[in-house]
This record gives C-alpha cells, structure tokens and sequence, in this order.
C-alpha cells in the first residue's frame, strides 16, 4: 500500500515591446475557451468603469489629434504653394499644438493603462489568494505547488503585463484604422484605394514570416527550457555527478543542446530580424505609390501637393496599427490562456467549514469506528479502523512508512473527509463539528517544522496573536526555547529569515513546539516532533513534553520507539489497520509486529 504523502512540492515573458519577439513568432499559449474567459475577465474591468472610460478617452483624443496634424501639415504646404505665407506662422502653431496635444494624451494613456492594469490584477490576485487559502488540503496535495504559484505570480503577471501595454495600443490601432481611412477618403478616393491596396502586400509577407517565425521560436524555448533544465539539474546534483565521475558526460550533453539552441536561435534572429527590413521595404512601395499617383492626380489638378505629403504620413499610420493588431492577437489570446487558468481554481470546491460548536470544555475523547479512507476510489488506506482514547491519554502510532499513521491525523484534523465509518470527538461525528472549531481544540507538532518569515513573536503566537508576554515567556521556559530566543539579536522581534534559514533545524523545531505549547489545546498531535532534534536537546524537552501532555488526550506517530514506551497505549498498525495494541512491555512480550520493529531498530538497521 502506498500512503499519499501530501505537500510535494510556462508562460514566456508578458513581450518587450514593438520591437521585442513578443507576438512575432513566440509560442501562444490559446484558451480552451476563450469567448467564455474573455467575458468572465471584462467582468473585472467594470468594477474599474472609471478608468475604462477615461482610457477610452484619451485613446480617442490622441487619435483625433494624430489624424488632425497632417491636415494642418498639407494646408501650411499648399498655403507655401500658393504664396500665401502670412498663413503659414498660425498652422505651424496648430500643428505643434496638436502634437504637443498628442504627446500628452500617449503620455495620459500610459497612465491609464498601467493603473487599470494594476487595479484589475489587483483584484483578481486577491480574489485567487482568499480562494488558495480557502482550498482544501486534498486540493494543494493532488496539484504542484509550483503550479499554483505560477498561477499566481505569471498568469497575473502576464494579464498585467498586457493590459497595460496592449488594451491602449488595441483601442488606438481600431480608432486609427477608421479615422484614418476616413480622413484618406475626404481628401482623395483614389489615392486612398491605391493606399490600402499595399496594406494586402503588408499582411501577405507578415503572414507568410510570421509561420516561420513561429516554427524556430516555439523549437528555439524548448531548447532554452532544455538547456534550463540540464543547469539545474547539474547544480542541484553535483555531488552525485562529481562522485560517480560523470562531469564530461554533463558538459557533453550541456554542449549538445547549447550548439542546438544556437543554430536555432541563429535561424530564428535572422527571420525575425527581416521582419524589420521587409516592412520598410513596403512602405516604401507605399510612399513609392502615393508620390507617382498623387504626382499624377495634382498634376491633372484632381489633388494639392500639401494632399500629397498628407497622404504619405496617413499611409504610414495606416500599416502600423494594422501590424500591431495581428501582434495583438497573439498577445491577447496568451493573457485569456492565463486567466483561464487562474479561473480554473477560482471554479474550486473551498473546504466545507460548515458545522456546529464544539462542547466546551473538551475532554479529548477520541472515538474511530469502522473508518474506511481511499485517497483514490478503489484503493483503500485505511481499512475498517476502530479506537477509542480516552480523555488524558497519552497514545502512540507505530508502523512502517506507509501504514496509515500520518493519514489518521489528516482524518480526525478534517484535512480528508472519510468514505464511511465516524470519527467522534467528545461522542460527537467531527463532521457535525465546524472545522474552525475542531481545529482551534487541538495542537500539532509536524516532523518537518514549518515556520513564517516573521518574526519570532508572531511565529510563536500564530495560534493565539493575542497571548500576554508572561505566557509567551511560559512557553518558551517549557519548550526550552527560551535559550534559543536569548541568543537572538533582538530576542522575540527577530525576524526570521526563509522560513527560519538562519536557524538550526533544531532550534525551528523548538520554536513549533513552544507554538504547541502556547496554543494551549485540549487535544496534542505530535508528529515525530523530536525526530531533528539532538539527543541531549531531546532528553530536556521529554519533560516539558510530559507537562505539555498531562491532563490532555495525546496522539504521537513515532519511528523512534524509544520516545513512546510510556504511552498509555502503542497502537501499531500495517495496511491501514491495527494489527497490534497494548503498552511497552505487553508488547514486547507477544514477540509479533512491535516486536520485529522494536529489535531491528534496537540493532540499529532502519525500519
């Protein structure tokens, strides 16, 4: 049988701008259903209606002023033509007005952009994060924590990212389109088809580029992401690597996918980089076109020459927006893809915390009768379990790794809800019982310590944050932290770094235990809790541990039976089931199961 063992432990960048690889060939990432995210994520931009608007505002303004100042420009030409240059001084003025007009509202627009960006991430991270800390524990047991990190720091990172660069640049590109064809149209109906006509060039060669582009980029990341892997797993292994002597055979394959990624990425810049090229070539068949016709059309009088120069700047804001709306597209459906993902544990079951009070005060009367528990349907865990401990008891679990010790705490703690059978506490079924009320009557030490990046005060107090100093001083003097806590630069406020980097593994554990201690519970689990502590440091804090355990139902899950043989009862268990009970010396006697462990850990093999 294979006890689950809970708490195991890619999306490229948001892009660089216009000229950055985003949306020109790089992977994206598309939604499974996209239409139904994208309504789900506008949801997010109504509470943000202010700054919608405001966006859109300025995204008009600036389009109407960047279509407005080549007209000045062609007037202020044709007033030079025709010899009328006490009009020329005013439309200059216009014109750098409209510029300057211009500049204020792109500058208005990134403004926008980035705290609307930031606002809806805002609160859709806190939406995610009030909904991870909800989640059940069978939910963060069966998913990758990197996963739902990733969800949490890329996924949003990426909507951010391109909200703040892309929703101006979409509304601008559409707004640009229409105006400027518009305007186009005013002036000179010909010379307008004639323009749009080298936009089709435009979209054919980017199409034709971008397929390319697409092929050596996707192969050039997973080179990349291989090369990543082979350094991390070089760096993370080096004593096995150097211990079994196979250093040229990592550089050897290091160097294989090295000179891969740079074949491909040689391949994949040399493309990219004729993106560039390819579309000045264009335009310049675009300016090529709008000089020789419009050259036609003012000769035979149809247009005036100031018509002319407008037409080259509306032909070059023209297939601009056009480029930057396919860029988009890609950009867009990358940032549905990761709000699809953020959604998909948004859409998560939270745990059912429902329930009624606990009976105050608790006696610690813990009652399992006939429990089954698969974690998987069809592969049971824990098989028709059955025990009774009585109020002030002090009992052990003993077993091989996998017999279903850890997962009989996860059941009466409410973290896996059983597949039948009961589990009463004070002759109530637990799951009558709300959970905030289980769970604030028992302490828990786990083998691997678990500490914040706080301070120690707020580590020790993280069960009751309201504890007076004397009873802060109590448990650290019963959980002989308190020598610990001396020794620290600034005692109770020190803070502490990594989750407790810059303490022993030790000490971390003592500090868990004066948690223990401080919560005050009615009822104690203690997970191999003295199992990282030395022996000397052990041998102290057994009698703390007896103070801490006297007048309240105990449960330990030991490998060391040396630490529980005066348990009130040592249940041992194997596939999920008690195969053996009694105390220390009753057991030893029967010479079964307690016995083989007891003597082989005696010889000092391990179990």
């Amino acid at each position: 049988m294979t006890q689950k063992q809970p708490y195991r432990s890619t999306m490229p960048p948001p892009g660089m701008g216009r000229r950055g690889p985003m949306g020109r060939g790089m992977p994206v990432e598309k939604p499974k259903e996209g239409k139904k995210t994208l309504r789900r994520l506008i949801r997010y931009f109504r509470k943000e209606l202010r700054f919608v608007v405001l966006l859109a505002c300025a995204v008009a303004l600036g389009v109407a002023a960047s279509v407005a100042a080549p007209r000045f420009q062609a007037s202020a030409i044709d007033k030079v033509v025709s010899g009328d240059y006490a009009a020329v001084p005013a439309l200059l003025v216009r014109m750098i007005a409209v510029y300057l007009f211009y500049a204020l509202m792109t500058l208005s627009q990134g403004y926008l952009s980035a705290s609307l960006s930031r606002r809806v991430v805002k609160n859709l991270r806190g939406e995610l994060f009030r909904k991870i800390v909800n989640l059940p524990i069978a939910y963060t047991d069966h998913h990758s924590h990197g996963d739902i990190m990733s969800r949490m720091t890329n996924d949003a990172d990426n909507i951010s990212a391109i909200i703040s660069m892309s929703l101006g640049s979409l509304f601008s590109g559409v707004l640009t389109l229409i105006g400027t064809v518009a305007v186009m149209m005013s002036l000179s109906v010909p010379l307008a088809l004639l323009s749009c006509s080298t936009v089709l060039l435009t979209v054919i060669f980017t199409g034709i580029l971008t397929k390319y582009m697409r092929r050596y980029f996707v192969k050039r990341q997973k080179l990349l992401g291989s090369l990543n892997g082979t350094v991390e797993e070089m760096v993370t292994n080096c004593h096995t690597v150097t211990a079994y002597n196979r250093q040229q055979s990592a550089v050897g394959e290091f160097s294989h996918t090295a000179d891969e990624l740079t074949k491909t990425g040689i391949i994949a810049e040399i493309i990219g980089g004729s993106m560039g090229p390819v579309m000045n070539m264009l335009n310049n068949v675009a300016f090529v076109v709008v000089a020789v016709f419009g050259a036609y059309f003012a000769l035979n009088g149809a247009i005036t020459i100031g018509v002319i120069s407008a037409f080259i700047i509306y032909a070059k804001q023209f297939s601009r927006p056009i480029n930057e709306l396919a860029q988009l597209y890609g950009q867009i459906q990358t940032a549905i893809a990761g709000a699809e993902r953020i959604f998909g544990i948004l859409d998560e079951k939270e745990e059912d915390k429902s329930g009624g009070s606990i009976v105050r005060p608790v006696r610690g009367v813990i009652e399992f009768r006939n429990v089954h528990f698969s974690y998987t349907p069809g592969k049971e865990v824990i098989r028709d379990f059955s025990l009774k401990v009585s109020s002030g008891k002090k009992i052990a679990l003993v077993g091989a790794t996998g017999s279903g010790k850890t997962t009989i705490i996860n059941l009466l703690m409410r973290f896996y809800e059983i597949d039948s059978g009961q589990i009463l506490l004070d002759g109530k079924d637990i799951r009558g019982i709300s959970t905030d009320e289980l769970r604030d009557a028992v302490g828990i030490v786990l083998q691997d310590t678990v500490l914040f990046t706080d301070t120690v005060r707020n580590n020790l107090t993280y069960a009751d944050e309201g504890a007076p100093q004397e009873e802060i001083d109590r448990a650290a003097r019963m959980s002989r932290c308190d020598d610990v806590v001396a020794h620290l630069p600034e005692g109770y406020e020190t803070v502490l770094e990594s989750s407790g980097a810059n303490l022993s593994q030790g000490q971390r554990q003592l500090l868990t235990i004066g948690r223990a201690f401080l919560s005050d519970p009615s009822i104690l689990i203690l997970d191999e809790a003295t199992s990282s502590v030395d022996t000397r440091t052990e041998m102290d804090i057994q009698d703390a541990m007896a103070n801490l355990m006297r007048d309240r139902t105990s449960l330990i899950i030991a490998h060391r039976l040396s630490t529980i043989q005066d348990a009130d009862e040592i249940i041992v268990m194997d596939h999920g089931a008690i195969v053996e009970s009694g105390k220390h010396e009753e057991l030893l006697a029967k010479k079964g199961r307690y016995h083989d462990l007891y003597m082989t850990q005696f010889a000092g093999q391990e179990t």
